[in-house]
Formats: structure tokens, sequence, C-alpha cells
């Protein structure tokens, strides 16, 4: 029998939501953000675990044909109910916060302190694997293939040497079309996707100097994806929900290759403004890091990440008993 955790029918929000509920929403959205700007993690992952990544798929793919048209003949109201518009709209809210108010942070953090901040995010997916991995109903043979499948494209993924593209904006709108797609996949990082493309310095350059064009075409890009990418999902879950948990988990288990703390540049390149960066990198232990590893600091913000996940379950399962 299969499972259905999406419904046929788009599902309308909650009646008489109060401020508060969201205002958390709005936190959940930072959370979202802040984690969709390194590229590693995914803010799918932080939708999953918080409780809210069934509802975002049931509002993004309901605002397709049938509400263009109930937009023409029954007015904004019954659109809005339909897309659970103020459930967006805070959600949203909270992730372009994070992306213009962290992106700063988060670059200064890789440039600095990369081995402290891939260590928070080393824990939280680990825990993430966990989180997801216990959704899986049954481990048969379908489930346990689906999960090495996962990690080994993941892993492949996380080997591939980073390219540097163009920004023409038929580029950027192609890339936030495709990362979008990455951003809402629990284990599959967005960022990580713009990194292998040589978007993800121009996209993290547009939000630092407040690049609006470049922005909006890419989230125009992004917008065009996600509404296409909704649907598939939202299908694979609807019928396939165990083995698409499990491949989930499986991308995640591959993606820590990616996020471990530790990391030797051992090739460089010249970029297209005559800049040595780094290229290719290799992990290693803290003791053969080039650079002052942080040992136990990373191993305290590790667990920090690993006990962020459960606390947000924590808080995600409270507030589906008081719904």
């Amino acid at each position: 029998m299969k499972d259905n955790i999406l419904q046929d029918k788009p599902k309308e929000s909650p009646p008489n939501e109060s401020f508060i509920n969201y205002f958390f929403i709005y936190l959940k959205g930072m959370a979202m953000g802040a984690a969709d700007v390194v590229p590693g993690v995914s803010g799918g992952t932080i939708a999953f675990i918080t409780g809210i990544y069934e509802r975002l798929l049931n509002a993004i793919k309901s605002a397709d044909p049938t509400a263009l048209k109930m937009l023409f003949t029954e007015g904004i109201g019954p659109v809005w109910k339909r897309i659970d518009g103020t459930f967006l709209v805070a959600l949203f809210a909270g992730i372009f916060t994070s992306l213009f108010s962290l992106a700063k942070a988060i670059e200064w953090c890789l440039h600095n302190y990369p081995q402290l901040l891939w260590a928070f995010f080393f824990g939280l997916i680990i825990a993430s694997v966990i989180y997801i991995a216990k959704q899986v109903s049954k481990w048969n043979f379908t489930a346990i293939t689906g999960l090495i499948t996962g990690v080994g494209v993941a892993y492949t993924i996380t080997i591939l040497a980073p390219a540097e593209a163009s920004n023409a904006y038929w580029m950027v709108f192609l890339a936030g079309s495709i990362a979008i797609c990455a951003m809402i996949l629990p284990g599959i990082s967005g960022s990580f996707i713009l990194l292998l493309m040589g978007m993800y310095q121009h996209v993290l350059h547009a939000a630092t100097s407040k690049d609006f064009t470049f922005l909006l075409i890419f989230m125009l890009g992004c917008i065009g994806g996600l509404l296409l990418f909704s649907h598939v999902l939202s299908w694979t879950f609807k019928n396939y929900k165990n083995t698409t948990l499990a491949v989930l988990s499986g991308f995640m288990i591959g993606s820590l290759n990616k996020v471990w703390p530790w990391q030797n540049v051992f090739k460089y390149r010249i970029n297209s403004h005559d800049e040595k960066v780094p290229w290719l990198m290799e992990n290693a232990m803290p003791s053969n890091y080039d650079g002052e590893p942080y040992t136990m600091l990373c191993f305290a913000l590790l667990i920090i990440g690993f006990s962020v996940v459960f606390l947000l379950e924590k808080l995600g399962n409270q507030e589906k008993q008081n719904e």
C-alpha cells in the first residue's frame, strides 16, 4: 500500500492561526535561509525537521493554473487561502532576512574560520540523517538500494571540481531554477549546486552588494524551478515515500564528505579577476590541518549542531500536538 504524505487536494492554512504561530514560521524561514547560504547544507532539511515540509510543498504546488483561473473568477481571497499565502509570506520573509543579513557573516566565517562553520553543520547533518532515517517505516531491499544510491550520487557530486560560470543573465536564471530544486530537497544543498556550476560567488556577491537586478533574475529562475519541481517531489512522496526518504538519507550521508571541518587546499586556480583562489580540497585529520585546527572548539560546535536538530524536532512535535 502506498504511503500518502501529501494530499491530492491543496491544504489550506489552519483557521485562526495566531500571530505567534506565524512568527515561529518566520524563525523557521530564517533557519532555512541560514542553511541555504552554506554549501553542503540544505534548507529543505530544516523544513523537514521543523515539521513544515509537507505544508510547504502543498502550498507551492497549489500555485497552479487552477489558482490563476480562480484569481480572475473568484478574486484574491480564495486564491490566498488556496496557496496558504500568509504562511508562504512569513516563511520566505524569514528566508530572505537570513540571506541578506547573514550572507556577509557566513562569507567572513568561510574565509577566516571555515573549520568552525563546517564543524557546526557536520553535527547538524549527522543528526538530520538520524532524524530522516527514522521516518523510513520499513528498511526493505528497495529502501536500502535507495540509501546506497543516494550515498553514491551525493558523494560523487562532492568530489567534482567546481567550475566558474559566466554571470550572464540567462545563466543566472538557469542557475536559480536548478539550485532551488536542491534547496527544497532534504540533504541536497542548493548552495553546493551553485558552487559546482560556478555561480556561488556571483550569487553571494550579489546578495552582499545589493545587486537587485541580478537577484531578481535569480529569484525568477527559482520561482520557475520551484513550481515545476514541487509537483515532481510531491508525486514521489505520495507514491514512494519510503524509498524517497531512504534516498534523501543517503544524500545527506554522502554530503558529509563536503562538510568535513578540516580541509586542506591542494590545488588553486586563477579566477576571472586574476585572483588566486582555492579550487580542489582534501580532507585531513586535525593534526594534519594546514592551520589552527581548533579541535576542541570544533567538537563543541559539532555537538551543538547535533543538538539543534533534536531541539527543532522537539519544538516541531510540540507544535503538532497543539494544533
